[in-house]
């Protein structure tokens, strides 16, 4: 496998790479001074991965992120649209319920747009002319929602003058592409900002989760008014990439707050309710319910399955439209906690990004991590690896959990289930990392220090920020920041942390041996992170010379004798200040 990669790469010409390289389109419409453009200003500063770069705008706060996301999407509609249109009076029939905002295209299972009125009012207008569609002896269930599909009038007469519509990129890019990319990168740093700019969510792609959240949550709220359906993890703490799933969980807590009010004179007001024996009873027979709605009456929802019985009880299915693969659960506030702190972390340092999708991206092209539930290490363990190797670094480039928590003040304070769940949420009280390490030195010090780990006997906890003595036998212990008594590694097996130390120790190798000997650009040969994506490296033509002993053996020698050298091994290669290893 590694041989047929190298030759697919020798065989491209440096220059037709680069003509074949194109970012993906963009087709925002977005009007000055509105939320959109707010959020793609944001975006374009957030995205930014440049080492040493400091952003000196405010940073918005997760809350402010989220509700700022949802008010958009509450005002969006999607719209199945037939594969030839014309654009300009597909827009001018839609403006005649109002301004609207922006609007971009995308194919999945079909062509669809997603369209941003200005105002809320214009999509209920929209709804009011839409009619239920006649199916002839088949029978409609009828539902007014914001998902549209739209026909053409004399179709067949139509379609010859109408043009193909440019779609946005809704998906990661090939392997192909992606070894093309880094390939013609001029550095590794310049290798992981181009992995993060390719793999990270779009506006578009995250708009569309917000939009197929609101479209979950205006099913939900036929039995709950008030209720209100979050996105959680990948999709909103910054370290999600294109394809991943949407986790939403359903947050009933809105409707207890209009009950909570202050009542004057001898009279207290309550709902009539159901009792059931336990909360988990409650939320079992909640998704229960909200489930077999999606199944009968959900359009674009299919293969619903309810899994009751889980430790976190949870409806899963498939949204066809965006073709987001959905998992919905209930209160599960602590996750949205959790992707909170993930997002402060990925905000407070324009490295923190760009070393967690490249640990991420290397983890599954050795099949290190798996979408299919398993022995493997999940990407919110690597995640939690990277935050903690940040936080050992001398200064410090992320602050421990326990320092943000010193921090908050009394609006921060927030306990969710009995968990102290307290950190400050206002970035800028925070004071920036005097680090200016490159990429390339965490990339290759990260494999250096988790493949020199004493996973036998220290746990990983990124409240403290430092090594201590694991309290049980799992082969990998990483705490879980907020329900401390809980490992968030236990699935993983001895074999596969094995699997995960012999690779990081090869990493580490090649990029030190790289440092010293760089292939030249009109090589075509892989390099820096080119070069560790191959299928095996321990397979890898620069290696196999070296085989005299079994290969975990050999390359925790050659870091240990890197190690002991200090600053006699330091190299400078391509102008480059020097770079040490450390442990």
């Amino acid at each position: 496998m590694a041989a047929r990669g190298v030759g697919l790469l020798t065989r491209l010409s440096l220059r037709a790479q680069r003509s074949q390289v194109q970012c993906p389109l963009r087709r925002l419409l977005s009007c000055p001074g509105t939320v959109a453009a707010d959020l793609r200003r944001e975006e374009q500063s957030s995205g930014s991965a440049e080492t040493g770069s400091e952003d000196r705008t405010a940073k918005k706060r997760f809350s402010e992120v989220q509700n700022k996301r949802r008010e958009q999407a509450q005002r969006t509609v999607l719209i199945h649209c037939p594969n030839k249109i014309d654009e300009k009076k597909f827009l001018k029939f839609l403006s005649q319920h109002g301004p609207i905002n922006s609007h971009f295209f995308y194919e999945s299972f079909g062509l669809y747009a997603v369209v941003e009125f200005c105002q809320k009012e214009s999509v209920t207008s929209l709804q009011n002319i839409t009619r239920t569609p006649s199916l002839g002896p088949e029978a409609a269930i009828p539902f007014k929602s914001r998902y549209f599909n739209l026909k053409l009038r004399n179709s067949s007469n139509q379609t010859s003058e109408l043009s193909s519509i440019q779609c946005s990129n809704q998906s990661s890019p090939s392997s192909k592409k992606l070894y093309q990319l880094l390939c013609c990168a001029e550095s590794v740093d310049d290798q992981l900002n181009t992995l993060l700019r390719e793999f990270q969510l779009t506006e578009e792609n995250t708009r569309l989760r917000y939009l197929t959240c609101s479209l979950i949550e205006d099913v939900a709220a036929a039995y709950f008014p008030d209720c209100a359906v979050r996105p959680f993890g990948s999709s909103v703490n910054s370290f999600g990439k294109l394809g991943c799933d949407l986790d939403m969980f359903l947050d009933l807590d809105e409707i207890g707050k209009f009950t909570a009010q202050k009542t004057s004179g001898n009279f207290l007001m309550e709902f009539q309710v159901k009792n059931v024996p336990s909360e988990r009873v409650a939320t079992q027979k909640i998704l229960s319910v909200i489930g077999e709605c999606l199944d009968q009456f959900g359009p674009g929802c299919v293969g619903v399955q309810k899994i009751l019985n889980a430790r976190c009880p949870l409806v899963r299915f498939s949204h066809q439209a965006s073709g987001f693969q959905c998992d919905l659960t209930t209160n599960n506030r602590i996750a949205l906690k959790s992707s909170e702190l993930l997002y402060m972390y990925g905000a407070l340092d324009s490295r923190v990004r760009a070393l967690v999708f490249s640990v991420r991206c290397w983890a599954r092209a050795h099949s290190l991590t798996s979408s299919i539930p398993g022995a493997w290490i999940t990407n919110f363990s690597l995640t939690m690896m990277v935050i903690f190797f940040l936080q050992r670094r001398s200064p410090p480039i992320l602050p421990t959990l326990d320092y943000l928590k010193t921090l908050a003040d009394a609006e921060d304070k927030c306990i969710i289930e009995g968990y102290n769940c307290t950190f400050v949420r206002d970035l800028n009280r925070i004071k920036p990392s005097g680090n200016t390490e490159t990429l390339e030195l965490l990339l290759k010090e990260f494999f250096e220090y988790f493949g020199n780990f004493a996973f036998n006997k220290n746990s990983i906890n990124i409240r403290q920020g430092k090594e201590q003595n694991k309290p049980e036998s799992s082969p990998l212990h990483i705490q879980n920041p907020f329900e401390t008594s809980l490992n968030v590694s236990k699935n993983v097996s001895q074999s596969q942390l094995q699997k995960f130390v012999d690779l990081a120790r090869e990493s580490a190798w090649i990029l030190h041996q790289e440092g010293k000997d760089r292939p030249l650009p009109s090589s075509n040969q892989p390099w820096g992170l080119a070069a560790l994506l191959l299928p095996s490296v321990a397979n890898n033509v620069s290696l196999s010379k070296k085989k005299k002993k079994p290969a975990s053996e050999r390359i925790k020698n050659l870091l240990d004798s890197i190690k002991s050298s200090g600053a006699e091994n330091s190299t400078a290669t391509n102008g480059r200040r020097a770079i040490s290893t450390q442990a």
